[in-house]
C-alpha cells in the first residue's frame, strides 16, 4: 500500500513528493514551514486555509509556479485528487472531504508523523492531559545544560521536519505530543516517552474518552526492547499503561517509595530515582524554583527521562535556575501588594487545579473560556478550597457556575464579559497581600485565536493598571 511507503531518508520523501500532487491543509504555525520548504523545492503545493488574510506568503512565493492557494470559507470544497494531504493538527481525520479523499487513494499524513519518521536523531517526546511543556522544556533545558546539541519542538509551537537537514544522529530532539498529533502515528513510537497524566481533554476533537486514551498510548504502543517509557503511577490510566509497554518503563509517584524496579519518587524533601533496586538522591524540592506540587512531578518525569544521559549537577543546576515557561504560572507584576499571575495555559479543569495548587493561600480567580464538552465537577471543590473570589467570563461560565452551586460554594462570584473588564473586577475584589491569577479551566477559541494570546493581552490590561 502506498501509505506506507518508507524512503531512505527525508530528501529522497521530497523528491517523491515532486511527483505528486500536493495539498498542505493549514497555513498557521505548524505547516507553514513545510509550506515554503516544498515549495522551494519544486513539489506542486496547494496551501489551504480559512483565513484569506494570507497576502506576504503569497507574495513571498509568487515566483514559484508550482505553488497555488484554496482560501476562505469554502477552502475545502477544492480539495479534489491529491495524492498527499498533510493535515493540520487540529481537524479530525474524518473532517469532510478526507475520508473521501482517502478512499480515492490520496495519502493523509501530517507534518510532525513525516518528521518522526525520518528523524535520525535520538527522540525524546512527552505527552500528558496537563505538565507536558514544563517537562520538554526543562529535559532541553538539561541535555543543553549537559552540552548536547538539542532540538526542541511539536506541539511547543516549533515544527521540525524542514530542519532534518541540520539535525544530526548525535543531536537531541525533545517533542511535546498533543494527542491529535499522536494519532496520525502508525508504526514508531520515540526512543523515550513520557506520559505525565491522563485526564478528560480535548473530547471535542475525539471520538470518546477512550480514543484520547488510546492515542495518548500511541506515544509508547510501538517501542522496541531497550526503548524507555515514563508514566505516572498517581493516575489509574497511565499505571494501567505498564501493562501494554513492550520496553522498558519507569514509574514515578509522590504517593509511595518504591523498594524495586524502575522510577522516582519524592521522601524527606527530595526526588530519588531507583534503578535496578539501586537508590539515589538527584534533587532537593526545595532546590526547585518552580513552585507546585505538579512541578515536582514534572521533574521526577524529566529526571527519569535524561537519566544515564546527564549529570546529577546538570539536573540540579537546572532546576535552580529554570524560571518556567510563559503563561504557565507566571508572575506577571505586583501592585498595591497584590500579585497577579497568567497561567493562560489552564485551558482544563485539571489543569487550573494544578495550578491553583501551586499557592499555600486562597486567590481571585479569573476563569472561563471555549466550551471544549469536558467535565467542570472537579471546579466545585477547587473553589470552596482555594479560592476567595471568582471572576467568570466566556462559553463556560454557566458550566463553571453550576460545578460551584453543586458543591454549596459561597465566595464572591463576578461575571463580565470581557478579560478587561474581569481584570478590573478582580484587581477591585484584592486588598494587598492577595494573588489574582487567570486560569481558565477552558480553551480560548471562543474569543481569541489561543491560549497565548489571551495570556498576552492578560499581561498587558495587567500592566496598564
Amino acid at each position: 500500500m502506498m501509505g506506507m511507503q518508507n524512503f531512505k531518508d527525508h530528501n529522497e520523501y521530497i523528491d517523491h513528493l515532486k511527483t505528486q500532487k500536493v495539498a498542505i491543509i493549514g497555513l498557521g504555525i505548524g505547516n507553514i514551514d513545510l509550506f515554503r520548504l516544498l515549495a522551494y523545492k519544486g513539489v506542486q503545493v496547494t496551501g489551504f486555509d480559512k483565513s484569506e488574510d494570507q497576502g506576504a506568503l503569497i507574495n513571498e512565493l509568487a515566483a514559484y509556479p508550482n505553488v497555488s492557494f484554496s482560501l476562505g470559507s469554502d477552502y475545502l470544497s477544492h480539495l479534489k485528487n491529491y495524492n498527499v494531504i498533510f493535515k493540520t493538527q487540529s481537524m479530525k481525520r474524518d473532517t469532510p472531504p478526507f475520508p473521501d479523499e482517502v478512499k480515492n487513494g490520496a495519502i493523509l499524513t501530517s507534518e510532525m508523523w513525516e518528521f518522526i519518521k525520518y528523524c535520525k536523531a535520538r527522540i525524546i517526546a512527552v505527552t500528558g492531559s496537563s505538565g507536558k511543556t514544563t517537562t520538554t522544556t526543562v529535559i532541553g533545558e538539561i541535555l543543553k545544560e549537559q552540552g548536547y546539541k538539542v532540538w526542541v519542538g511539536g506541539n511547543i509551537g516549533t515544527p521540525l521536519f524542514h530542519r532534518l537537514d541540520d539535525i544530526k544522529k548525535d543531536d537531541y530532539v525533545v517533542l511535546e505530543l498533543a494527542s491529535c498529533q499522536l494519532q496520525m502515528f502508525k508504526d514508531k513510537s520515540p526512543n523515550i516517552s513520557v506520559v505525565t497524566n491522563v485526564t478528560p481533554n480535548h473530547l471535542d476533537f475525539h471520538d470518546d474518552y477512550d480514543d484520547y486514551i488510546h492515542c495518548k498510548s500511541i506515544i509508547f504502543r510501538y517501542q522496541h526492547e531497550g526503548d524507555k517509557v515514563i508514566l505516572n503511577d498517581d493516575y489509574d490510566i497511565t499505571r494501567s499503561f505498564r501493562d501494554i509497554a513492550k520496553s522498558d518503563v519507569y514509574m514515578f509517584t509522590r504517593q509511595k517509595e518504591y523498594e524495586s524496579g524502575n522510577g522516582a519518587y519524592v521522601k524527606d524533601g527530595a526526588i530519588y530515582v531507583i534503578k535496578n533496586g539501586v537508590k539515589q538522591r538527584i534533587l532537593e524540592t526545595k532546590d526547585i524554583y518552580l513552585v507546585g506540587a505538579h512541578n515536582i512531578e514534572n521533574y521526577m518525569a524529566a529526571i527519569l527521562a535524561v537519566y544515564d544521559i546527564a549529570d546529577k549537577e546538570t539536573i540540579v543546576k537546572v532546576a535552580r535556575e529554570f524560571k518556567g515557561v510563559e503563561h504557565r504560572v507566571e508572575f506577571v507584576r505586583e501592585l498595591k501588594g497584590v500579585r497577579f499571575y497568567n497561567d493562560a495555559i489552564g485551558t482544563t479543569p485539571s489543569r487550573t487545579v494544578a495550578s491553583l495548587n501551586s499557592f499555600s493561600q486562597k486567590v481571585i480567580l479569573i476563569a472561563g473560556g471555549y466550551d471544549k464538552h469536558i467535565p467542570y465537577d472537579i471546579m466545585g471543590p477547587l473553589i470552596n478550597e482555594k479560592v476567595k473570589a471568582l471572576v467568570l467570563m466566556g462559553q463556560t461560565k454557566e458550566k463553571i457556575k453550576e460545578a460551584y452551586k453543586a458543591y454549596g460554594c459561597t465566595v464572591p462570584i463576578r461575571e463580565t464579559d470581557d478579560l478587561a473588564d474581569a481584570v478590573k473586577e478582580a484587581y477591585s475584589m484584592a486588598v494587598s497581600g492577595d494573588v489574582v491569577i487567570l486560569s481558565p479551566a477552558s480553551a480560548s477559541f471562543d474569543m481569541f485565536k489561543n491560549f497565548e494570546v489571551k495570556g498576552n493581552l492578560y499581561k498587558k490590561i495587567v500592566m496598564s493598571l
